[in-house]
């Protein structure tokens, strides 16, 4: 495949310094069933001092195993190959893996997207950061503790003296994700890799952490940013490189690549990512662009909440009050969006809505009816008419049970004769756009985007009024993200269902909702039709989330410089 590269911008008056990073034809393959799988093909990258690159793709592309590979941690089995491949100066494929120690931390800080599984779960958060200014020696061990509180507060962590003596389990993912950035900015390495360091991150935090990375490129440091959205790296990256089965496609500035991509690979990724100017478009496949089909909407209401409270007990502090005075109407056929950051109170609204957990104070109705009193069977029919679906669905499934059960389980619940659950579930695969060959596979041999499909399927298996889609896209790459959100327009047309759609993702929610209520500690701050509320936002909150987005709209996307 070729590979479509922009001319460079460099003055040949200046003396350039060694680049930090300097990788020429590296090939990267690990043993299979059938002979060696090659995971990466040909690639070539430098990144100089103060410089910020970006490798962009999706899952498979190449770009994590990259990333692994310019540590010395390819994995077990790896065959790795290169004309040329220099990391801070040193002959990285010549070292051993006791010579590539020193330099990981020291010259090389690395920020994984999985904080739960990076940081050590017996190990306080404040002590993981230590370890990295001891072994490294960088400040004077009087000096550790204080370090390791400023370390926390500017990778945007709050309360840094509490969370310092917590343990990674009692952190949101979000926080986690804020330490594992401190730890690796620890030693104030030369070049910093973030593989997706921003993922799981809310709008207002991710800006916090981008201005971070911002800073250290001012600072003389180099970045290599590894990343599937595409508005994050409009904001950070000098230089992009669009990684396809494991070669790269595209190369050049961000501005350029991204303002008018050349390859068709690049524009897919582009014409993928919800804009303002897509709403009531496909983002996905051949007919991307096409107008959506007109969902069936109507006047009845079919969710209703009234004056919501909720609070919960912290021990050895006031109780918490998750969500108070929260007030909501949803009409068949729509789709109201529910967004802010974490902690807002977003999460817990939705149980409540859902009869998962019941309100301190207030009431909720689905179909005209009261989640209060109900029990046994009368509950149960009432939980069939509002669905939910979950971010992980694979948290959310039994790993032992096939697709083909996983669907069932609603409708033997809600009592459909065992004898016409096949066609059933045959039905929903084919609505979610799944084949019958996926049926007998259980969760983990699909892909993420499989899963979801999977998770709506089962969600409409009891052919629900509502569903509440909780953070459903969140995880997935922006092309399968597309391919989902397209999915749920289509089924709200055909099936003349409404949506609760909560997430964090204002340029989703843009895309797929026709009401929108903003929360900030529990309560909403702000509601309203979808464009009047984006467009001319009245709370300074709402006005905060949206200048915290990155976007790719305009000829400057938002570059943090």
């Amino acid at each position: 495949m070729s590979t479509e590269t922009r001319p460079g911008t460099a003055d040949p008056r200046t003396e350039p310094a060694p680049p930090v990073v300097e990788v020429r034809g590296l090939h990267v393959s690990f043993p299979g069933p059938r002979g060696p799988v090659t995971a990466v093909r040909g690639l070539s990258l430098t990144v100089g001092a103060g410089e910020s690159v970006a490798l962009v793709g999706e899952s498979g592309s190449g770009k994590s195993v990259t990333a692994r590979t310019l540590v010395g941690l390819a994995g077990p089995g790896a065959r790795t190959t290169a004309e040329l491949f220099r990391i801070d100066g040193h002959d990285a494929g010549a070292l051993s893996d006791r010579r590539w120690r020193p330099l990981r931390g020291r010259r090389i800080g690395f920020v994984l997207q999985d904080a739960l599984v990076s940081l050590d779960p017996l190990r306080r958060v404040g002590d993981e950061i230590a370890e990295a200014l001891h072994a490294h020696r960088t400040v004077p061990r009087a000096e550790v503790p204080a370090r390791v509180l400023t370390l926390l507060a500017e990778a945007g962590v709050p309360e840094p003296g509490l969370r310092a003596r917590q343990f990674p389990h009692q952190l949101s993912g979000g926080l986690r994700q804020r330490a594992l950035i401190a730890s690796a900015l620890a030693a104030d390495p030369a070049l910093l890799i973030a593989d997706e360091p921003t993922t799981a991150l809310d709008v207002t935090v991710q800006a916090q952490i981008l201005e971070l990375l911002a800073e250290r490129r001012r600072a003389g440091r180099a970045l290599l940013l590894i990343s599937h959205d595409l508005a994050v790296v409009a904001r950070v990256a000098d230089r992009v490189l669009v990684m396809k089965d494991g070669e790269v496609v595209e190369q050049g500035p961000t501005a350029e690549v991204l303002a008018e991509p050349r390859h068709p690979y690049t524009r897919q990724l582009l014409a993928a990512v919800p804009r303002p100017r897509a709403r009531g478009t496909r983002l996905s496949g051949p007919r991307a662009g096409s107008a959506l089909p007109r969902p069936r909407t109507g006047e009845r209401v079919v969710l209703r909440a009234e004056g919501l409270g909720k609070s919960f007990a912290v021990p050895g502090h006031a109780p918490l009050a998750a969500v108070r005075d929260v007030s909501l109407t949803l009409r068949e056929g729509r789709t109201l969006g529910i967004v802010g950051e974490s902690g807002s109170g977003k999460s817990t609204t939705g149980r409540l809505l859902l009869g998962l957990a019941a309100p301190d104070t207030g009431s909720v109705e689905v179909d005209g009816q009261s989640w209060q009193g109900l029990r046994g069977a009368r509950r149960r029919a009432l939980h069939r008419r509002i669905q939910v679906v979950h971010q992980d669905p694979l948290s959310s499934f039994d790993p032992r049970y096939p697709v083909a059960r996983i669907i069932a389980e609603p409708l033997a619940a809600t009592g459909v004769p065992r004898r016409a659950r096949a066609g059933r579930v045959a039905e929903l695969m084919a609505q979610v756009g799944l084949g019958p060959e996926l049926l007998h596979r259980r969760p983990r041999e699909l892909s993420g985007g499989q899963r979801q499909r999977v998770a709506i399927a089962r969600a409409l298996a009891p052919r629900p009024r509502i569903v509440v889609l909780d953070e459903p896209v969140a995880a997935l790459d922006v092309s399968v993200q597309a391919q989902v959100l397209d999915l749920l327009a289509e089924l709200r047309a055909e099936l003349g269902v409404a949506y609760v759609f909560v997430s964090h993702d204002l340029g989703v929610v843009r895309h797929v909702a026709d009401e929108v209520l903003v929360m900030k500690d529990g309560e909403v701050v702000e509601s309203g039709d979808i464009a009047e509320v984006l467009t001319a936002p009245r709370h300074p909150y709402t006005r905060q989330l949206l200048d915290a987005v990155p976007h790719l709209d305009g000829p400057n996307p938002g570059k943090v410089r």
